[in-house]
């Protein structure tokens, strides 16, 4: 049965609804937390997609967080197989840094909803192209990444400039979470360290605000974000059917 890897960070940060988009096309899951096995070191040869989640750490945490480097050389071993990868947030961070491009803190956080304004690739990628022009999309991160050199770059918001690039046929990076639902956000504004660090932003944004535009707005974003999905999954291939030979009894 195929197979894909998924790099999870903290708890608050899952798969969200791209847990049962993938399940729905027959593809086993297998999760490594580094929040509970930072000394994992995951062979991903045996694995035809990689996804790397989201966090509240950086990409120069290195030092501290030693995972992130495992991770890096785990990308770019994907890559090296040519085989589908997907950062969101963090995860497109760290793809953006294992293709050479430097990670830093952007001018402004961003948090809450933000338009999505496409560049000129987008409108001939076979996965961004699903996402329309202003389609909203929830935001929640401090840092940002250059453009890898040979990156198609697909889109932007109006205060930062990358916001999504594909690399090759197969790797992409979205620093925006496609992922969420309802549920989700709730969590993410009532857990205290992120709570706090929306109140410190200095975007002048409540919890209740943020809940309000996500009510209105999130239906919308899910169903983008399925067929944004659904055409990374095309890329990954769907599970060999399992062929059951008939029980014979012998003479």
């Amino acid at each position: 049965m195929s197979r894909i890897l998924v790099f999870q960070h903290v708890a608050a940060e899952p798969l969200g609804t791209l847990d049962a988009l993938i399940r729905r096309r027959g593809h086993r899951i297998r999760f490594v937390n580094f929040e509970r096995e930072p000394d994992a070191r995951p062979v991903v040869d045996r694995y035809r997609g990689l996804v790397v989640l989201g966090g509240p750490m950086n990409v120069g945490d290195v030092r501290y967080r030693p995972h992130l480097l495992t991770e890096l050389r785990c990308i770019e071993r994907m890559l090296s197989l040519g085989r589908p990868v997907l950062g969101i947030c963090l995860g497109s961070q760290l793809l953006a840094h294992a293709l050479g491009a430097p990670v830093r803190r952007h001018s402004e956080q961003e948090i809450g909803w933000y338009r999505w304004l496409p560049r000129e690739a987008a409108a001939s990628d076979g996965v961004l192209g699903a996402l329309p022009e202003e389609a909203p999309i929830f935001q929640w991160h401090g840092c940002t990444f250059d453009l890898p050199e040979g990156a198609a770059h697909l889109g932007s918001t109006a205060g930062c400039p990358n916001q999504a690039f594909r690399w090759g046929d197969s790797a992409y990076g979205l620093q925006f979470h496609l992922e969420m639902d309802l549920p989700l956000i709730r969590r993410w504004l009532g857990t205290p360290a992120y709570r706090q660090e929306l109140l410190d932003s200095g975007l002048g944004r409540t919890p209740e605000q943020i809940l309000d535009e996500s009510a209105r707005l999130i239906d919308g974003m899910q169903a983008h974000a399925e067929t944004v999905f659904g055409r990374f999954l095309d890329l990954v291939g769907r599970p060999e059917k399992r062929i059951v030979l008939p029980s014979r009894e012998w003479a």
